[in-house]
């Protein structure tokens, strides 16, 4: 069994930056980042294949958002940069054992997920 734990989360105004963490029990995965505002579905962010040959992420993110792994401390990071009011959320991380998609309804395994709050 899989298990994510996401941290770092928090209030920031807006330009400033933040890194999430995603600390799981076992990282041979595609590893992604969703995030979900209130009344709206998840929403892909980025994802990392596994061995981290590959990232992609969302339009609203590229260039500001940056996806690593270390798969010898068995964490991954999403690094926010740049944040805007309009990256409010509650941000979670997911694994895959297949091949690799955006779909959320397609990742096994979830974490909690963790706030992060923009002001403008």
């Amino acid at each position: 069994q899989v298990q994510l734990v996401e941290s770092g989360g928090g209030l920031v105004q807006a330009g400033n930056s933040l890194r999430l963490t995603c600390a799981a029990s076992g990282l041979s995965f595609t590893m992604a980042w969703f995030r979900q505002a209130p009344g709206k579905n998840h929403q892909f962010v980025a994802l990392i294949t596994r061995g981290g040959d590959s990232t992609y992420y969302a339009d609203s993110v590229k260039g500001r958002f940056t996806i690593s792994r270390d798969d010898a401390k068995n964490a991954v990071f999403l690094d926010m940069n740049s944040l805007k009011p309009e990256d409010t959320a509650v941000y979670y991380c997911a694994a895959r054992r297949g091949p690799t998609t955006f779909n959320s309804l397609e990742y096994d395994y979830w974490g909690q997920g963790t706030q992060v709050t923009v002001s403008s």
